[in-house]
């Protein structure tokens, strides 16, 4: 796999930095505005804060982190976001009440993207030139158990909502491994699928994985009962979100510049909608109600309205290559 290639399935795996920019900053949530948009932004190592509930949408804080920040993941509390740093092999541990770094845990090399179980007691990190998964206590802040290998270089991750699997798209293999959380292990034969898998995603009843294949521009849809891909749905070159109540599915197209949405019922693409330059990362707020796009090459983020299935507002501004999403629910 070449370089060129690489950077069409995660922009982490080329040499393109093209300044390193520490924006020093800290900023504290207002209790009454959330969900709060945690972006890890690549070529600035360091993470945007985006107040949702603000009119318009803004950036409220900024945190350092380590180098080429690429993935983030927050508990379901909501009180701590996990951001993989690329080139630091670390983990950034946000404290989402105060914005700040309180830890920073080594993982293996060049760690990709993070998934926190539904009980937020461990984080799972893909990392993606040690083909391998860090497992991370979450009370703790420490490496739960030796790395999980897996296939080779793996990028996305999700865990079913029982908590009971994680599924990893190893994007060199063309396939997915499945890791049996209760004995942090791989079961079964990986799953093959497209072409550089690289983004994974759930349903909410458990029941289906979605997987992004890069290299196919295409979406495998995986039967998490007998762990065969049941569907190929056209489109497709980044990342994957989907809606709460399990409708549909949030595609990052990100060389067409563009978002598929999946009607998941027939498996079908019923909408593309324009957005910034080399969308990546995909988020849907808790409510449903909007989807966050972070686009790389842009340096903001996108903002669709689900209800209409357009871009609202202008992009917000974020820092250099944003890369990923994920939300901070409302604390209660």
């Amino acid at each position: 796999m070449g370089a060129r290639e690489m950077r069409e399935g995660r922009t982490f795996w080329t040499a393109m930095i093209l300044g390193l920019v520490l924006a020093l900053g800290s900023g504290s949530q207002a209790a009454e505005a959330s969900p709060f948009a945690y972006v890890p932004n690549g070529a600035s190592d360091n993470v945007s804060v985006i107040d949702t509930g603000a009119v318009p949408p803004a950036v409220v804080a900024i945190i350092p982190v380590g180098t080429r920040p690429s993935g983030v993941a927050v508990t379901p509390d909501g009180t701590r976001a996990y951001v993989t740093n690329f080139f630091s092999n670390t983990v950034s541990v946000i404290d989402t009440a105060s914005n700040t770094v309180t830890a920073t845990v080594s993982v293996g090399t060049h760690p990709n993207q993070a998934a926190v179980t539904p009980d937020g007691k461990r984080a799972y990190v893909t990392n993606t030139d040690s083909n391998s998964v860090s497992v991370i206590d979450v009370a703790s802040n420490t490496l739960d158990d030796p790395p999980i290998p897996v296939g080779a270089f793996p990028a996305g991750v999700a865990i079913t909502p029982d908590g009971a699997r994680a599924y990893v798209a190893d994007g060199r293999d063309g396939a997915v491994s499945v890791i049996d959380t209760a004995a942090n292990m791989v079961v079964g034969p990986p799953i093959a699928v497209g072409k550089l898998p690289i983004g994974i995603a759930i349903s909410p009843n458990g029941a289906r994985a979605f997987v992004v294949n890069n290299g196919s521009r295409t979406v495998s849809v995986i039967d998490i009962a007998s762990n065969a891909v049941v569907a190929t749905v056209a489109g497709g070159g980044g990342e994957v979100a989907i809606t709460p109540d399990g409708k549909r599915a949030y595609v990052t197209n990100s060389p067409s510049n563009s978002v598929s949405v999946i009607e998941l019922a027939a498996n079908i693409v019923a909408a593309s909608i324009p957005v910034g330059s080399f969308p990546t990362g995909v988020a849907v707020t808790p409510d449903g109600a909007r989807v966050y796009v972070a686009n790389l090459s842009s340096n903001n983020v996108s903002v669709i309205d689900t209800a209409t299935n357009s871009v609202i507002g202008s992009p917000i501004p974020v820092g250099k290559s944003p890369e990923a999403v994920g939300f901070a629910a409302p604390s209660k």
